[in-house]
């Protein structure tokens, strides 16, 4: 078995990648998190009730009303949580949970594309979840500067 590293193809880059590597880890936990916010927003739009009833209830994910509540929370305080790399383990784990729950209750029986409801965009933003928990906030984040991860 080849235990080497790969070779770059253009050496000349690998001060650029090594320099850029942590910054660009951090854009992407920062645009995932965004990315909950702006989802939330619109379930905050239509309120808890609404979305209980028309997202929940309707998908088999009983009691609706407490399963709502705990989605808004999670989407809003993970979403914070994962831009500034506070808890962000925990968050990452939680919000990667949350969207393999909504893959398969909502989206896995209408397909793989995104733009006829299916599974596509929470497959992606899971699985960049699950990646954030494995890493954790990066050395851009509060948890770095606190000096404590989960």
């Amino acid at each position: 078995m080849n235990t080497s590293e790969q070779k770059l193809l253009y050496p000349g880059l690998a001060g650029f990648y090594a320099t850029w590597t942590d910054i660009a880890y951090t854009f992407m936990r920062v645009v995932v998190g965004a990315m909950f916010l702006m989802h939330v927003s619109v379930k905050f739009k239509i309120g808890a009730g609404a979305v209980a009833a028309n997202i929940m209830a309707k998908n088999g994910l009983e009691p609706a009303l407490i399963m709502a509540y705990v989605t808004m929370f999670l989407e809003v305080v993970g979403g914070v949580c994962l831009i500034i790399g506070l808890f962000t383990r925990f968050f990452g784990a939680a919000l990667a949970i949350e969207m393999l729950i909504a893959m398969f209750a909502v989206h896995f029986s209408k397909g793989y594309a995104a733009g006829a409801g299916g599974y596509e965009y929470v497959l992606l933003i899971g699985a960049v979840c699950f990646l954030i928990a494995l890493r954790g906030g990066g050395p851009y984040s509060v948890d770095r500067f606190l000096g404590k991860e989960l």
